[in-house]
This record gives C-alpha cells, structure tokens and sequence, in this order.
C-alpha cells in the first residue's frame, strides 16, 4: 500500500402561497448605532493551536498561532496567553509558522493558508506582533513552512504550495528557488536549513523529501530508505553534528546520519501513529527528539533508537516548543485541547489556556434565575468538548463532568435550553441529554451515589425514549358478533439516535426538532412522540407559545395550534429562498430568520412585515428574549448583532469583531457564541454578571 493510500491528505488537515408582503420602514434605534468596541472573548478555555515561537534569547515571551488568523501571546511562559493581533480581517487562516527574527526580535513573520481554497500568505511585523503587513510578493500563496537560516539570519526560507521562497534581505525581496512549475518539488510542508551551511536546504514535500546543496540552483530527491510517497511534515537537523537528520512523514519517523543520502526508519511509533505533525529536539540534550504525532506525543531519549509515547492518544499535536533553558519545560500546541504545559519532561501534562479560547461555541443558555450561570456547548473538540459552565458571568468556565452512569461521549453540542423547573437539556448529533436541575444525578435512571461518584457530582442522562401511540383498526367479537374497532396502541419504543437542531421547553409539552421529524414530550422527556411532518424530518427551528407551536424547515413553516398532535403549512413570503429560524415574541408574533432578512406576522402568515432597513440579511439564529422584550439577530456571515424592539420594529447594533452563531441576553447584557472564539461578552458586561 502506497503512502498516499494511507495519509490523511495534508491540505484537508489543514411552497410558497403568493402572499402580501407588507415593506415595514424600520427607523435607527436611539438614532445611532452603539459604540464599537470589540467585544470580550471569555471561554471556555481551550480549542485549536497551531503553532509556538519564542522570542530569541526570551523564553518566557512565546506567540501562539491558531486557525482563526489570531496571533496571541504570553509573556509568561505560556502560563497565560492575551490576544494580541488579527492578521486579517477574516477568520479562516491557518496560522502553522510564526518566527521571530534571531537579529531583531520586533520583526515577527507569520505563514499561514485556508483551509478550503488555495490562498493565504506572508506577514510582517515590524512591532512586535502588533501591526501586520502582507508580504505582496507572496500574497495569495498557502504557506505551510517558514525557517530562517541559523548561520545567516538575512536568509529566510517559505515553503507554498507553489514551491520554495527566498529572501537574502531579511524578507525585503523575495524569489522562487525551486524549479518554476516543477512536478515534483511543490506543496512544501518542511523546511530545514544547515546550520553551517546556508545553501544546504532540506524540503519535505507531500511527495517524499528534496535537498539542494547550492542555494536552489539544482536539488536532488533524497529518498533512499523513505517508504513511497511519503508526505514529510517535519525535518530537523542536529545543530551540532549537521549530517544527522530526522524527518517525520506519514509513514513514520525516519533518521539519517549521512545528510540524507540514506534514512532508516525509526522503530518505537506504532504504525497507527503514522502523521507525526512536528519533531523537535531538546537543546540542552540532542539525544531527546519529541515526535508530535496525530495520536499523542511520542519522545526518545537515546537519539531515536526508541520512542516512548508520553500523553494519551487522543492528544493530536501540531508543535512542540522546548525552554532552551529549562528542558523540563514543554509546550504543545494541539487540536481541541489547546496548550498543554509539563513542567518535569513531557511526564504529565496541564492545560494552559487561560486568556486563549478557540472554541466553535453552537449553542448557549443564560440560566433561568441567575444570569451570571451560563452553559456554552461546543462541537467539534470531542472529549475536550461537550457542555461547560460558567457561575461567574464568563470569567472562569468547568467541563461539566462525564461522571459514571452518563455523558455526552464526545458527542457535538447543537442546542441547550432548560425547562421551567431547572432541567437543562443538550440537544447533540446522537441524541438528547438532561442535566437534573440541581446538577445531581438524581433521577430515577441515575446509579446510586458511591464515594467515587458523589451526588452533587453532575451527570447527563440520556432523554431519548421514543414511543408513539397510534389509532389501530382491529376486530373484536362482541355479543357473538365481529365488529371493526379503532383503539390507541403504543408502538414498541426505541431510541433516538439522529442529530437534534432544535428544543423549546418553555411550556408543560417540550418540543423538539430532530433528525427523526418533529416530536413533543408530555413527561419532561421521559418519552417522546413524533415523527416526520408534512413529509419531512428536515426542521431547522421550532418555537412555542403555550398552545401554539411552529416549526421551520429551510422552505416552509408549519404551525400546530394543538400542542404538536397535528400540524398545518403555513403560508409564507414567496421571495424567500433559505429560512433558518422562528420564534414567538409575548404577544404571539411570529418572527422569522431568513437569507432574506427578518420578517414577523400577526395574523399566522397571512401577511407579513419586514424589516427592511436592517443591514445584514443573511439571518441566522433569531431568538426572542422574554426578560428584555427584544428578538436578538445575527448571522454567521457577520461580525454584527441586532436587538430589535417587537412592538416598535426599531433595532440596536454592535459590533463583536467575531463571526456569530448566536446572542442571547443575561441580565439586562448582551453574551454571543463565536463561530471561532468561543463565547464573548459584551463590554464591561463581565463585572456586572459575575456580580449577579
């Protein structure tokens, strides 16, 4: 089997009725728009980290490169992190290199690439990370390697899609020193330099390792021993003895000790470990090499003769920094977990993220009597995901226990909402999920309290019991007579296992929207009817206003004005192409977010209004908030909320300075879940809830 056939590939890491719609004029709320402080990112803690750099000769001043174009930094060693800097103005690039220049350390560069196009680039800064600049000569180029030259710090190498940059004048100029448009050497993901040696450069390509010996003019592959279409992610060469080379690919960790005429694999690292990200040396010892690999980190402390792994395979590494000064001191940055710091070798590990959130936050709840408790849910982070909580307004953020006898499992987060009595429910992609209202594990499903789990422990139960009960025509012999009868039977219950988009548990019947169809709880969740509605089990959004139900599917809307046990189309306006969610205000109005904006109907979708001067269309979380009397609007497309007045049609806007999944209020203030920055605050907001 070739590599190819066995490695993740590298870059991908990396209806209508015809209705009247009434045009509603909406005027500026307060006649301005409110001020435009960026808002305060607060956790949870935790999430992608791409990269690691210390300033030269400065081991407590380290920069953090992550995959939302956000540069942080910590002039502590890494035991806290302050964001520092937004290269772009987007939220999509990768940032894997960031160097410091070894002559002047308040020159930065960062190389970063997008995931799901070929773009990205080159910055410079010239502050100390402050201020960034495109380099415009690589402007556009998906910058996977970045490395200066040890003996010549004018020298800086960048490794593209393309193929190999050069700079001789400290990033001024720049030239391609890999053959232009050469089938072989492109898609750099590693760059070594010779320490003695500047025109000796080692190139990892997704397609096996390349070396040249004058500057670029000629190179020569160098896969002698290397298994078959290799993807070299790392190479590092001994500083002292420079004829002694590793290399990390997908098949594995290769040595040589011949300036790569020839390379052996490494034994040590099972053949299921095979992406190791990042390798790096221990300054003080040459003879301990950490291996970052997609299942855990791997060291060795003879020269990789053998490899122990030091972490749990769950651990996936993107890079390893080592205190040039202390060699007890280790960092990785890592997917979902963020950094992790040991302090005796790679032992044990602790996360340290304080100050740093990287967290794709998909739902949040504001507890019902005490704004200052907030649960975020978050997906894509696995075991370092699920649900947290915060008891102080944002300020500190707990992983809610998987305790014994229950938990999410890793499942993604898609939606929270906490019914009358205190009852938080977890919308996930396998299922629904209830924490007791006094986060104990108190329900008759939960084991018994034991010593090792105790009962103010929480734990989530699963609330996922589907029995129908159907009408049935049957015969049945009466008086000597056969008669047709019609009675309710209870079909044999079974789990739910699909994904749930949306609850509403304000009233006595729970609704929700899942990927089995439309269903209601008449027992707080202990079971649940339903199915597919109007043929369809596609429903985005539901909302309920005692009796009166309505949930959207991304063409239409249907109503129940029966508590969910029949329901109705709805009309709706013809123009719309894309509906994302409803909800009721107090008196019944029906508001709805669309691509096309936000609308809302008094009369059930006879006529509607819209609000027309709203300056983002592409609308996609609108909820209704009862304490503030406000529908809050955002769209993921835009850095920008909106809290409209539903008896005025008048709105507020702010500006976060984040892409948001939604808003929802605590305590007379204003909290948004990031697509990529986990939750953030409204300004000065923090103080005020924590002290609720």
């Amino acid at each position: 089997m070739s590599c190819s056939q066995i490695c993740l590939d590298p870059l991908f890491r990396r209806r209508s009725l015809a209705l009247a719609v009434v045009l509603f004029f909406v005027a500026f709320a307060d006649g301005n728009l409110t001020a435009q402080t960026l808002w305060n990112p607060v956790g949870p803690a935790g999430g992608d980290a791409r990269s690691l750099a210390m300033v030269p000769g400065q081991p407590n001043h380290l920069y953090l490169g992550t995959t939302n174009s956000w540069i942080y930094e910590s002039v502590d060693q890494g035991v806290s992190w302050h964001r520092l800097a937004k290269i772009v103005p987007t939220e999509d690039v990768v940032l894997d290199s960031i160097l410091v220049d070894a002559a002047n350390p308040s020159v930065v560069f960062a190389g970063g690439w997008k995931a799901e196009e070929r773009d990205g680039g080159l910055w410079q800064s010239r502050d100390g990370g402050k201020q960034w600049k495109a380099v415009d000569a690589l402007r556009g180029q998906s910058v996977f390697s970045l490395t200066q030259a040890p003996s010549n710090p004018s020298l800086l190498f960048v490794g593209t899609l393309e193929g190999i940059f050069r700079s001789s004048d400290e990033g001024a100029s720049w030239q391609l020193i890999s053959p232009p448009g050469s089938p072989e050497i492109h898609e750099i993901e590693s760059l070594a330099v010779d320490p003695v040696d500047p025109k000796i450069v080692y190139a990892g390509t997704w397609h096996l390792p390349w070396k040249t010996t004058d500057g670029g003019k000629t190179w020569k592959n160098i896969k002698k021993g290397v298994i078959e279409d290799s993807d070299v992610f790392s190479i590092i060469v001994d500083p002292v003895k420079p004829r002694t080379i590793f290399l990390s690919a997908c098949s594995g960790i290769y040595k040589s000790e011949s300036a790569g005429d020839l390379f052996h694999k490494i034994a040590g690292i099972p053949a299921s470990a095979r992406r190791t990200r990042v390798l790096r040396q221990d300054p003080e010892n040459r003879q301990v090499v950490y291996a970052g690999t997609t299942e855990g980190l791997y060291k060795t402390i003879d020269g990789g003769k053998s490899f122990q792994r030091m972490t749990g395979p769950d651990v996936l590494v993107n890079d390893v920094f080592v205190d040039p000064e202390n060699s007890d001191r280790v960092l990785l940055a890592t997917d979902r977990g963020g950094v992790l710091a040991s302090n005796d070798g790679g032992t044990t590990f602790v996360p340290a993220n304080h100050g740093f959130s990287g967290r794709k936050v998909a739902a949040l709840l504001v507890d019902r009597t005490n704004p200052a408790k907030l649960y975020a849910g978050v997906v894509n982070d696995k075991s370092y995901g699920g649900v947290f909580v915060s008891t102080d307004g944002g300020a500190t953020w707990d992983q809610i226990d998987e305790a014994a006898g229950g938990g999410l499992d890793g499942r993604d987060v898609f939606v929270l909402a906490q019914a009358a009595d205190g009852t938080v429910l977890a919308g996930t992609n396998h299922g629904l999920f209830a924490l007791a209202a006094d986060n104990r594990a108190d329900s008759k499903d939960a084991p018994p309290a034991t010593h090792d789990t105790p009962n103010s422990d929480p734990v989530w139960q699963p609330r996922n019991t589907i029995a129908n009960t159907v009408i049935k025509a049957a015969t049945e012999t009466h008086n000597g007579e056969h008669v047709n009868v019609e009675k309710q039977v209870r079909n044999p219950a079974f789990d739910l296992e699909s994904r749930v988009n949306a609850l509403d548990l304000s009233g006595d019947v729970w609704l929700a929207s899942t990927g089995f169809g439309l269903l209601t709880s008449r027992d707080q969740g202990t079971t649940w009817q339903g199915g597919p509605v109007m043929g369809s089990n596609a429903y985005l959004s539901v909302t309920a206003h005692g009796a009166l139900m309505a949930a959207a599917r991304s063409d239409g809307v249907v109503l129940s004005t029966d508590s969910g046990q029949t329901w109705m189309p709805m009309g709706i306006p013809t123009m719309l192409t894309r509906i994302h969610r409803v909800a009721f205000s107090a008196d019944g109005t029906l508001w709805l977010g669309a691509r096309e904006g936000v609308y809302f109907t008094h009369d059930r979708g006879k006529t509607w209004q819209w609000i027309q001067r709203l300056p983002f269309r592409d609308v996609d979380d609108l909820y209704y908030d009862a304490a503030l009397d406000k529908v809050l609007v955002s769209s993921r497309t835009s850095d920008q909320i909106y809290l409209i007045d539903p008896k005025t049609a008048t709105w507020k806007m702010w500006q976060t300075g984040s892409r948001i999944a939604l808003v929802r209020a605590a305590g007379g203030h204003v909290v948004a879940a990031s697509l990529y920055t986990g939750v953030l605050i409204e300004p000065q907001a923090v103080a005020a809830l924590a002290g609720k």
